[in-house]
């Protein structure tokens, strides 16, 4: 039985991680052992459960319907072993959440020491890659998504105030001069963040959208950033990403009085039924931990300049 179980964990490693080699690396395992125990346990089911191509894998009809049974069985089995090990009034076991990687390197990273110190039986594996997962399909146990959430399945848990700023390097900001309103922008090159377009990127309040000549953008919001630092053009990004970086000088706001209204965070999780104790303990600890006013907000826009010139109209 135990074999088997583990049979059903290399089959959603391989599905959650795309493919068998990074499903190996996902487990410590060689790839070679994973492939030989996906193809025995095709052997003893009598049906194939991956198309293979030399370029990707993907799950047959068959192979679907028996990937979405087994994810139900490992949560109901990791939901048993953490009831009888919770009865001793100590969280165990393993939280995958799927987060940007700016939101685990500037909001997570921080603050979950504090949570692995009360629980030391529980361990965290944070995916940091920013595109959108489904978390039951790929085997996570809450995902941290920022803005408008889409319809779906999940439940959604508001864990903090998100606010953007428009910002550019002091450097840049002698060059072209403090830009006035939006539409300043114009005169200004422009660092964007290549996940969204152009025309949420650069929102302003009241839906103000300047023209704005981008020539570099990044999957990622730290590249944007050191790519504003380093002088190349303005950039429009979350203020847990800039706030240290403003309170060195590196970085200026801008148009502080035009700037968007705030979103939220939010940490989606499936439905209750199916939420373990230990997810629901670090939900709960981040609401706690960024209740209020966020660490990274406070008294940030006390550093927006008044003495940069103007830009000459």
């Amino acid at each position: 039985m135990a074999d088997r179980f583990e049979d059903l964990r290399v089959l959603v490693a391989v599905v959650s991680a795309g493919g068998f080699a990074a499903g190996a690396e996902r487990l410590g395992v060689a790839k070679s052992a994973v492939s030989r125990r996906i193809r025995e346990l095709e052997d003893r089911l009598g049906v194939r459960l991956f198309d293979r191509t030399t370029r990707r894998i993907q799950l047959t009809q068959a192979g679907r319907e028996f990937h979405d049974r087994a994810v139900e069985l490992l949560a109901r089995l990791d939901e048993a072993e953490e009831a009888a090990s919770s009865a001793s009034g100590q969280l165990k076991g393993c939280i995958r959440i799927a987060a940007p990687f700016s939101v685990a390197a500037h909001c997570l990273a921080p603050a979950v020491g504090r949570f692995l110190e009360r629980h030391p039986g529980v361990s965290l594996s944070i995916d940091t890659d920013d595109r959108m997962v489904d978390l039951v399909r790929d085997g996570f146990d809450l995902a941290i998504r920022i803005g408008q959430l889409p319809d779906s399945s999940l439940v959604a848990r508001r864990l903090v105030t998100i606010r953007h700023a428009c910002v550019a390097s002091p450097a840049l900001l002698e060059r072209f001069g403090a830009p006035q309103t939006p539409q300043d922008l114009s005169r200004f090159p422009g660092v964007v963040y290549s996940n969204r377009d152009e025309g949420s990127y650069w929102r302003f309040a009241d839906d103000v959208v300047p023209t704005v000549t981008s020539r570099l953008d990044f999957a990622d919001g730290v590249s944007v950033r050191e790519a504003a630092i380093a002088g190349i053009g303005v950039a429009m990004l979350p203020t847990f990403i800039t706030h240290d970086a403003i309170r060195r000088g590196v970085l200026s706001i801008v148009l502080a009085t035009h700037m968007r209204p705030p979103i939220a965070m939010y940490a989606l999780h499936p439905s209750m039924r199916n939420q373990t104790v230990r997810t629901r303990a670090l939900i709960d600890f981040l609401v706690d931990e960024f209740g209020g006013e966020p660490f990274w907000d406070r008294d940030l826009f006390d550093f927006v300049p008044s003495s940069i010139p103007n830009v000459d109209t």
